[in-house]
């Protein structure tokens, strides 16, 4: 296993966790994979180790609460960067690598992948994207044996939401799942070849409403919503 992320120190503990575990330790790798070069240094650090990726996981990702034309325009474009740019990269810069070892991807997406988002404007398009994007992927791929996963959870109490100026309280708590759970669901769910996984009852009828209602409706609901918790 490897691990990426842009904190030294935060990923070295984490290795240890996993070690501590009685696991095997990751090898960790210091890459901003939003940066125009953190794909590519990943990609060299992982070859100058004599590593080839069989599975790879996108979870990197972040998003900013506020109106789009309000909220830093730099910012955004980093979402853009990172969310979009980025995880394409890493799902299709390994693809021989996967298909020769009958891997595959799993792309960490939101259950904003299914809904405009008003105060999140930005986030909620690079999500919507990347769900477009790895059903296309698992489509195209399957016939290779290689699985691609979209794993779709609601709101995860994790530094996403610190960093994106969420309040606390912004998200209904039943839609919360741990990220422990999360997890667990979309391994269950990449392993048994789905295309998407939607963690928890309440999200998967949350996802469904966009088929069911108007879309006007659906993008009043979110407003209203946004209004109501000061988002």
């Amino acid at each position: 296993m490897v691990l990426t992320a842009r904190r030294g120190v935060q990923l070295a503990a984490l290795a240890d966790e996993i070690a501590a575990a009685g696991h095997a330790r990751p090898t960790t790798i210091t890459a901003d994979l939003g940066s125009p070069d953190g794909p590519a240094r990943l990609a060299e650090a992982l070859s100058v180790a004599g590593l080839e990726p069989a599975i790879v996981v996108n979870n990197a990702g972040f998003g900013m609460l506020g109106e789009a034309a309000d909220i830093d325009r730099d910012g955004q474009l980093t979402i853009v960067d990172l969310n979009i740019k980025a995880t394409t990269d890493l799902s299709l810069r390994w693809l021989d690598s996967i298909k020769r070892h009958r891997g595959g991807i799993l792309n960490v997406a939101s259950i904003a992948s299914f809904l405009p988002g008003p105060g999140m404007a930005v986030y909620h398009a690079s999500k919507a994207y990347l769900l477009s994007f790895t059903e296309a992927m698992h489509e195209e791929l399957k016939s290779d044996g290689v699985r691609v996963c979209a794993l779709c959870p609601g709101p995860v109490d994790t530094e996403f939401n610190d960093r994106a100026g969420v309040p606390h309280d912004y998200f209904p708590a039943f839609l919360s799942r741990s990220a422990e759970r999360v997890a667990n669901d979309g391994y269950r769910g990449f392993m048994d070849g789905h295309r998407v996984v939607v963690p928890g009852g309440p999200n998967r009828i949350l996802t469904l409403l966009p088929r069911l209602l108007p879309r006007g409706l659906i993008l009043a609901m979110v407003e209203i919503h946004r209004k109501w918790t000061g988002g």
